[in-house]
């Protein structure tokens, strides 16, 4: 049974310069230093690869970053074949 009942799932944020990812319990940007790899001795007990943590003061949710990220991914692939 996962450690953290209540998880989110990050959002890629549209139309951004940079790939963004908001997090999925209240939309704040999720800071790239709270965003890890779900691995090792600080592994959290999440069915998913990535993880981030929102910083907002109010929130501080955990949310799986897996689908944001693969969209980002399928973005900057699309943007290279446009160029």
């Amino acid at each position: 049974m996962s450690e953290y009942h209540d998880f989110y799932t990050a959002q890629l944020a549209e139309n951004s310069t940079v790939p963004t990812l908001l997090c999925g319990h209240c939309r704040s940007i999720l800071p790239a230093k709270r965003i890890f790899a779900n691995e090792g001795e600080n592994r959290y007990d999440l069915p998913c690869d990535t993880i981030g943590l929102c910083s907002a003061d109010d929130c501080g949710a955990v949310n799986c970053c897996d689908e944001a990220m693969r969209a980002a991914d399928r973005e900057r692939d699309e943007n290279r074949i446009a160029v």
